[in-house]
């Protein structure tokens, strides 16, 4: 082989390794766009941060998504992180100082009514909207030997009452809290009313209102129905009324809020968000990654086991639901005077 030609061969070796060496990057950070264009992006691992504390709908939800994608091998790991408190705003907050972006946080209505509550100065259009996936209705409920007996016996009572009334839920401002002001405004208390008659005891994670609803600590609890079930079953709490338009299947004998007189529909949506400022091609990996998960059979088997409604979305359609929802919440929050 002649000089020239020996040359040619090397520098043609030297160039495949290098294509070779492109093609192989990827993982937690993705592939660097090519200049004048934004490459694909592949994520091997993902972080789930939880914005609130264990036990409650969010918990629920960040450990079903690391659960299926792990299990169906649509990426290596998924580790979940909870950062409890305020609503998900004190998550949002960290959220916002996330460099890698591989990551997803649980997120829904319940924070787009505390990030108004809380004057939260990260709000959610600083972050980038990935997927909603699930819808559930709430279920109002009391200990099991309360002496209210209907939701009639309950509302009537904070309303003649107020603040003797006790009722606990998720964050301040959040779908929880949010029941609790439209039935009293059902009930006929205008906004000015509502929070002199309110006395409602936030938290931070589905176990610690558990624990105040149990041991008698307050008079009525709100939360997801698939929160309260397993204790509803149990006998430990009684369930007064389920707040969609129809009687859930985990409670087939439990009427809804409307049923119960008081016209009042509420679902809770719950989905997953990404830190803002990431690519385009970053966030169509993260849309990849949950809509793999969303088609599997596995992921069907969490919404049946848990009783979610699949409300499953992304795109601009997602963009629009978003908006349209902070619009909503913060409207009804002012209608009742919770802002």
């Amino acid at each position: 082989m002649n000089k020239t030609r020996t040359a040619l061969v090397a520098i043609a070796a030297i160039a495949a390794l290098a294509l070779t060496g492109c093609s192989a990057q990827g993982g937690g950070t993705g592939d660097k766009p090519a200049e004048g264009g934004d490459a694909k992006t592949s994520f091997s691992d993902v972080s789930i941060i939880v914005p609130a504390d264990p036990g409650g709908g969010w918990d629920q939800t960040g450990r079903a998504i690391s659960k299926v994608i792990t299990d169906e091998g649509i990426v290596g790991t998924a580790a979940v992180t909870n950062v409890g408190g305020a609503g998900g705003t004190i998550g949002l907050a960290q959220l916002a100082n996330v460099k890698d972006p591989a990551t997803l946080m649980v997120n829904g209505l319940v924070m787009v009514g505390a990030i108004e509550t809380n004057g939260s100065q990260v709000r959610l259009e600083d972050t980038t909207p990935i997927a909603r996936l699930t819808d559930e209705a709430l279920v109002v409920v009391v200990p099991a030997d309360s002496k209210y007996k209907t939701l009639e016996d309950l509302v009537e009572d904070i309303v003649d009452k107020g603040q003797a009334i006790t009722v606990t839920g998720g964050s301040a401002g959040g779908a929880d809290h949010i029941l609790a002001g439209l039935m009293l405004e059902a009930a006929g208390l205008d906004a000015t009313e509502i929070p002199a008659k309110l006395n409602y005891t936030p938290n931070a994670g589905g176990g610690e209102a558990v624990s105040l609803i149990i041991g008698n600590k307050v008079a009525a609890g709100i939360s997801g129905v698939a929160e309260f079930q397993q204790h509803i079953e149990k006998g430990t709490m009684r369930a007064l009324a389920v707040s969609g338009a129809e009687p859930v299947a985990q409670l087939p004998d439990v009427p809804t809020i409307t049923d119960a007189g008081y016209d009042v529909v509420l679902t809770n949506w719950r989905g997953v968000i990404a830190p803002g400022g990431i690519s385009d091609a970053e966030r169509a990996e993260l849309e990849r990654i949950v809509t793999e998960m969303h088609d599997t059979g596995a992921w069907t088997t969490e919404l049946e086991t848990k009783g979610w409604a699949d409300a499953f979305l992304v795109g601009d359609d997602l963009d629009a639901f978003v908006e349209e929802s902070i619009t909503d919440v913060t409207g009804t929050l002012k209608n009742i005077g919770l802002i």
